[in-house]
């Protein structure tokens, strides 16, 4: 059976496309299938045409992994692809902190080489099923990677909004807005607006508020099991929107309701090092641990 391999690629950068005619040089060789979207034959085509099969359909059917170039924004457009399919996303930095990203430029050739031989190993993410509501009307129903975030549409009115949590409510906001995050997420948007880092391995939901004018207005963390529900109060001025992972947006109506939970198709990614996360966040943040005496200290 042919195996083939799904380039998701940074169309911007130009070390992401010279890479990218490299990989596809060496699955090429290795007897594998590198294949683009035909979203993205306009801009690659001329560099890659050669090289990769094309496809009109749905592009990850068929594939056994998604291999992105780019940094955390073109793996979550990676995200996209492969999620419906159940197939394994494998990242490789050129961006800037690319917390999604399993390597760095400088490991390519060992990416490449682990990827021929199927050497990684793949774990799932949780993620967010989002609805949005009017009234008793569905609007739109889509999911969120890192998170789900309702934001003012308007720079100088704030919001009011209603937060509840399992049906029942919590707390009325003025805020700027809401994070609703997944443990993935909680290096994303949700850290930046003052949330907790959650380990991958903890199944929480994160609700981060933004700017809230509220006595009671702190990060919450909750069961995965738990519904966030937010609502834009109907008489007041302002409009919001809803951003999903940054990517999907859907303007929200005064009286809107968007409803958050655990969804049931995870994200698979492929890991190439099995590393504890307190190691990526050391690498990712360029944390200082001058001083450390514990286990696994570095040598002088």
């Amino acid at each position: 059976m042919t195996r083939t391999i799904l380039l998701v690629v940074h169309h911007r950068r130009a070390e992401a496309r010279h890479l990218a005619r490299s990989l596809c040089e060496h699955l090429r060789a290795a007897g594998i299938v590198p294949r683009l979207s035909s979203a993205d034959r306009e801009v690659l085509g001329g560099e890659l045409g050669d090289l990769v099969e094309w496809n009109d359909g749905d592009c990850a059917e068929g594939c056994e992994l998604v291999c992105v170039l780019g940094g955390d924004g073109t793996i979550l457009r990676g995200a996209e692809l492969a999620r419906g399919c159940g197939i394994p996303v494998l990242g490789v930095n050129l961006g800037h902190v690319g917390f999604l990203a399993e390597a760095e430029r400088e490991h390519f050739e060992d990416v490449v080489e682990r990827i021929v031989l199927r050497d990684y190993a793949v774990e799932e993410r949780l993620t967010l099923e989002v609805v949005v509501h009017q009234g008793d009307d569905e609007l739109t129903r889509t999911w969120a990677l890192n998170e789900a975030t309702v934001e003012k549409a308007s720079r100088q009115r704030m919001l009011e909004l209603a937060v509840g949590i399992d049906g029942r409510p919590l707390s009325t906001w003025g805020c700027d807005g809401v994070v609703m995050a997944t443990p993935t997420g909680s290096t994303a948007y949700a850290f930046s607006a003052g949330g907790p880092v959650v380990w991958p391995t903890v199944e929480a939901l994160l609700v981060v508020p933004l700017s809230a004018h509220a006595l009671f207005a702190r990060p919450l963390v909750l069961s995965p099991s738990s519904e966030v529900s937010v609502e834009l109060l109907p008489d007041q001025e302002g409009t919001g929107v809803l951003w999903c992972d940054g990517r999907r947006t859907i303007d929200l109506p005064r009286g809107a309701r968007v409803e958050a939970r655990r969804s049931d198709v995870p994200v698979r990614l492929a890991r190439l090092v099995t590393a504890p996360f307190t190691d990526r966040l050391v690498a990712k943040f360029d944390l200082s641990i001058a001083g450390w005496r514990g286990r696994g200290r570095l040598e002088p």
